[in-house]
């Protein structure tokens, strides 16, 4: 593959993106732990962590896995360049009918559960997944019963996989789109393989897709990231390393692993390696089933992948749930069933009734106001949107329709004290759709400025009013933004949507205002008669109880600076957001649709 060379523990691997080659570090690897050594562990009361790092020895044999499930363990499967890989291979046992494949590809290990004491997964209740299970992923002990084979792979070096782990680029997608196609001329698959995961695997499972193995016959994408740089790695343009530290330090790896660490601290602007990471959506012309929570960090990602694939096959469930609960839901895998008999059994099922596009439109705690269902649409964002533009004024911290005259600012310390405009709703206004924060922004004492703006909601009383998920209180719609990295990327961006290029590092002059344009991630809630949309705005991200928050250390530039937020006349910092008026209205009557 290249030139290597050593250094303490790291290899460095030249390779090349679109025409252009990188010394890419690459870490030696957690060699992962046998289910004796962790028992040995815990005995001696040493903490095990999660299950990511167990990798059972190498054992290749066929057993009765559970009530109708056959496994095939660490069969070999070897990718172009000749690295060997080993998947367990789930079957029904009870028949001989060619069955389509269910592959789940990802780097947390394909038999995690035996390295846990109790296997669980936040929000599901205990034993409603099978320990057959690979994390993240399709449960064998419910897809094998129902007539599919689940191909739970260990990518190269994973686990006991020969090769080195590269991370969610385009040669851990080649290597899973080479698995595709191993499985579909195995004697037991009917040529039709799909994939399902969420999360991590979901990452994966894009990038597989966009490579077009030709025996892919659809995809279930539930909750996956799109693009690392601006979704994870950079938020806004602000690092965030640790997140990718924790993965890269837990998944069982014997050889080395692509050190994306040091790549974000080497390569903190866009290039053709992060872009690299970026799924080529365009690509995806296949059946596509997509899910996507409000209250995610992969939100972004799963509406991008909905929007911008090509398939004119494509579905959108966007919930409120958070993911694990929503992947394991019974009504939500019998949903799931039905759109895979149609495409990998082609059972002339009536799928193609299913709308769409299936909202839940939040509204305060765990009610909806939808209730429990969905509201059906055509598509997203919604063609009906009317896009109001809230304009903010510094001197009362409210805001307004209408623009106001004079000038004013407020200050504020990034480090201790955030700032907020409050806007109480005339009527009832539901926001579905993309959020965009525009600001005229100053930074005293420092040449730039990281932004952490929220949009909140608060009652008539003005108390805050939260949405819960899986217990916790989740406050709403977020972004991210680095002053000096102002510049919007024409490709991507829209009137609605402004993504930042993030390919240069604009410092901000001291005494000079500057505009911006921030992108909030996708929203759907709404405010009801005399509540308040609350936007806070912070120069740090600040934690709540929310467990998610534990892993967003931002790495803020902010120095000793004071950020100033200027609005009024000649500076129209505003919050515009998507107004969804009611589908159907007759006389003084509103129908919800």
């Amino acid at each position: 593959m290249s030139e290597q060379k050593k250094e303490r523990e790291n290899i460095i691997i030249k390779r090349t993106f679109d025409g252009v080659e990188y010394d890419v570090p690459f870490i030696k690897g957690n060699p992962g732990k046998t289910r004796e050594e962790m028992d040995a562990m815990r005995a001696a009361g040493i903490p095990t962590g999660m299950g990511f790092s167990y990798c059972g020895k190498l054992n290749p044999r066929t057993y009765e896995a559970g009530p109708g499930v056959k496994c095939m363990q660490d069969q070999s499967i070897y990718m172009r360049d000749g690295t060997r890989i080993y998947a367990d291979v789930y079957l029904p046992s009870d028949s001989t009918e060619k069955v389509p494949a269910i592959l789940c590809w990802g780097p947390f290990g394909k038999r995690p559960a035996e390295g846990m004491d109790d296997w669980k997964l936040m929000g599901v209740p205990p034993k409603t997944v099978s320990e057959m299970a690979k994390f993240e992923a399709a449960d064998p002990g419910y897809w094998c019963r129902n007539g599919y084979a689940i191909v739970n792979a260990d990518p190269p070096g994973i686990g006991n996989s020969e090769g080195n782990v590269n991370l969610w680029g385009t040669d851990d997608a080649k290597n899973g789109c080479d698995t595709v196609e191993w499985i579909a001329k195995q004697e037991w698959c009917n040529g039709k393989v799909t994939l399902f995961g969420n999360s991590g695997v979901c990452m994966s499972h894009w990038k597989i897709a966009a490579e077009q193995p030709p025996h892919l016959a659809c995809i279930a994408a539930w909750e996956g990231i799109g693009d690392l740089y601006r979704e994870s790695f950079f938020c806004g343009g602000v690092p965030n390393p640790d997140y990718e530290e924790g993965i890269i330090n837990t998944c069982a790896n014997k050889t080395y692993m692509e050190n994306t660490i040091a790549m974000i601290h080497k390569y903190p602007l866009m290039n053709e390696y992060w872009e690299d990471k970026i799924v080529k959506w365009e690509k995806i012309r296949i059946p596509a089933y997509v899910t996507c929570g409000w209250v995610h960090h992969h939100l972004r990602g799963s509406v991008e992948g909905f929007r911008r694939i090509r398939s004119p096959k494509k579905w959108l469930r966007a919930h409120r749930e958070f993911e694990w609960p929503d992947s394991y839901n019974p009504e939500n895998l019998e949903d799931l069933k039905r759109f895979y008999d149609r495409y990998c059994k082609d059972i002339n099922n009536g799928w193609e009734f299913t709308p769409k596009v299936r909202l839940q439109v939040m509204d305060a705690y765990d009610y909806d106001y939808t209730g429990y269902g969905y509201r059906r649409e055509n598509e997203f964002p919604l063609k009906r949107t009317q896009y109001k533009k809230l304009y903010l004024d510094a001197e009362t911290m409210g805001a307004s329709y209408e623009p106001f005259e004079k000038e004013a600012e407020v200050t504020y310390d990034p480090k201790t004290e955030t700032t907020e405009f409050k806007f109480k709703v005339p009527e009832e206004t539901e926001i579905t759709g993309f959020m965009k924060l525009h600001l005229n922004i100053e930074c005293r004492g420092h040449d730039n400025m990281d932004l952490f703006p929220w949009v909140l909601k608060y009652g008539e009383d003005g108390e805050y009013v939260p949405i819960r998920c899986m217990g916790a209180e989740y406050r709403g719609a977020w972004g991210f933004a680095r002053g000096s990295h102002r510049e919007l990327d024409p490709k991507y961006s829209s009137d609605f949507q402004p993504v930042a290029a993030h390919r240069k590092n604009e410092p901000m002059e001291p005494g000079k205002v500057y505009p911006i344009d921030i992108e909030m991630y996708p929203h759907s809630r709404i405010w009801h008669k005399g509540e308040y949309i609350v936007i806070r705005l912070a120069g740090r991200f600040i934690k709540t109880e929310w467990f998610h928050d534990n892993n967003m250390n931002h790495q803020v530039d902010n120095g000793d600076g004071i950020h100033v937020i200027h609005t009024g006349g000649q500076y129209d910092s505003y919050l515009q957001i998507p107004v969804i008026p009611p589908k159907w209205k007759t006389s003084t009557y509103t129908y919800k649709g």
